[in-house]
């Protein structure tokens, strides 16, 4: 028996997904559902299920926090009504994304391509990338050429505008409306959100340990955990330390 996992902060919608699947798939068992992205995190890891749908926007973590820390083989649809993620839950192996309100035939269609046998590896990209091209157009598909990235920031203050090789910025972090960013002998603000800036630097060498903020691991000095098992950075140039949430942890496993 197929098992799944429900997560969404709106008990209504949830009511009505499961409505919807217990429709389109009657064999799928719901072994538990989720008000919040901390407790389908819990629930994952309790129940093991074969397939998670996590709504994205949520309290505790975001669902795609939570995609980030499930291990084993549990597959993951995105149900959200904010198309503008698609990029990134693809990149978290998201096996679909589907929009609010969801429409039955286009579940209908999710299921069947959960219930088929195992493809041979790579065979469900297209089905993906057909979904990824049609909710965002202007994204970057298999083939097309690599995006330029982001090597100057400009950051105005007063009449002086300064321009920052990215290279020697230390972190990017959000700040309320604006986006701090730190280098060794200065500190600028600009206006370009975090999202926005991820999307244009080079993921070789920016990493983001939190949703706002993002670390250039070439002034990476090192890690440290504290009583909690919460684990902080620390780079070259900066006294202070960057707390890493739980979705970004794994980044740092290897160092």
């Amino acid at each position: 028996m197929t098992t799944a996992v429900i997560a969404d902060d709106e008990p209504q919608l949830v009511r009505a997904l499961q409505a919807l699947l217990a429709a389109a798939w009657p064999e799928l068992q719901i072994v538990a559902t989720a008000r919040n992205g901390v407790e389908a995190a819990a629930l994952i890891a309790q129940h093991a299920p074969d397939l998670a749908l996590l709504d994205i926007q949520m309290p505790g973590l975001t669902g795609l926090e939570v995609a980030q820390g499930i291990e084993g083989t549990t597959r993951v649809v995105f149900v959200t009504a904010y198309d503008e993620y698609a990029v990134e839950a693809f990149e978290q192996e998201a096996f679909d994304y589907l929009l609010k309100p969801v429409n039955a035939a286009r579940l209908q269609r999710t299921v069947e391509r959960l219930r088929r046998p195992p493809a041979v590896p790579g065979t469900d990209d297209t089905a993906l990338l057909d979904v990824l091209q049609r909710l965002l157009p202007a994204a970057r598909l298999p083939g097309a050429p690599a995006p330029d990235r982001l090597r100057w920031v400009r950051a105005g203050s007063g009449d002086v505008t300064h321009q920052v090789d990215v290279a020697d910025v230390l972190f990017f972090r959000a700040d309320e409306k604006y986006t701090c960013v730190q280098t060794v002998n200065s500190e600028h603000l600009i206006r370009t959100p975090i999202a926005d800036l991820a999307a244009q630097l080079d993921p070789a060498q920016f990493v983001q340990v939190h949703r706002s903020t993002i670390v250039n691991l070439a002034h990476l000095a090192g890690t440290r955990r504290d009583e909690a098992s919460r684990l902080f950075v620390r780079l070259r140039g900066h006294a202070g330390e960057l707390p890493v949430s739980r979705a970004y942890v794994h980044l740092f496993k290897a160092m």
